[in-house]
């Protein structure tokens, strides 16, 4: 709950760390969402819950021993029985922690890329100061069980005229090669105080047709809960706002008279 990485763009990154998830909370939340969809037993075919991505707050590879140890839970044919190969980590690029995930989970990988040099990546996601492209890049090529049937997702947030341009759709194209590789682009979705915007749609949909031509599948990600500001890179939970100002008021409030 909350997150350490500070990337630029994500509101939920505006909301300091207060602990990590447990295996069962995180496991806890498959089971709910089965519940509510009156998924048990686990059917084999025709699920509506067929996969899962570790995504959303936080960093899943600063918890990776509760993120293994769930992922063992969910895939466990006895259990809630979902393929690894449908199970996804999605990582802002925590290089040391990369060949022991694959080695650990066989899950598959998503990167938090959107960018496609240091300089800009380091703006947007600082984590690129410690661990830079050229790093990340060669960690993912070595992530175990690499294979044109189990491809890398990369994401990218489309900035209007940050990272959105056809040079930069290009220069994507070229860091890449040679990976099996999608690539998901995610309009940005706005929240108070940021200083981005939205690319135009129109922008996007260049952006995707570049990749398109390179040989990358790039689906255009529909955005979802931006008018209640729950969509990707808006989950800031209010809560913790309202404890610090119910905290203040009552450090403000007179003191009650004594009684004695």
């Amino acid at each position: 709950m909350g997150c350490t990485l500070n990337c630029t763009f994500c509101h939920t990154g505006t909301q300091a760390l207060v602990r990590n998830l447990t295996t069962a909370e995180i496991v806890a939340q498959v089971q709910v969402a089965r519940d509510d969809l009156g998924e048990w037993p686990s059917p084999k075919e025709d699920r509506r819950l067929s996969n899962i991505v570790f995504m959303g707050m936080g960093e899943p590879l600063y918890n990776l021993d509760n993120v293994a140890a769930a992922i063992d839970i969910i895939a466990d044919n006895e259990g809630i029985a979902i393929s690894r190969r449908r199970i996804t980590v999605s990582t802002s690029g925590v290089v040391p922690q990369l060949p022991e995930l694959g080695e650990r989970t066989q899950a598959m990988l998503a990167i938090s890329l959107h960018a496609t040099n240091d300089a800009l990546r380091e703006k947007l996601v600082p984590l690129n100061k410690k661990y830079p492209i050229a790093e990340l890049m060669a960690a993912i090529r070595a992530y175990p069980g690499l294979s044109n049937s189990k491809r890398v997702t990369f994401e990218y947030v489309m900035l209007k005229g940050v990272n959105d341009s056809p040079a930069e759709a290009k220069a994507l194209v070229q860091l890449l090669r040679g990976i099996p590789a999608k690539i998901n682009l995610i309009p940005f979705n706005p929240w108070p105080g940021s200083e981005y915007q939205c690319s135009d749609w129109a922008t996007i949909e260049r952006f995707a047709a570049v990749l398109n031509r390179a040989g990358y599948a790039s689906p255009i990600r529909t955005p979802r809960g931006r008018d209640i500001l729950a969509a990707c890179g808006q989950l800031k939970s209010e809560s913790e706002k309202l404890r610090a100002s119910a905290r203040r008021k009552l450090e403000q409030a007179p003191e009650a008279p004594s009684a004695d």
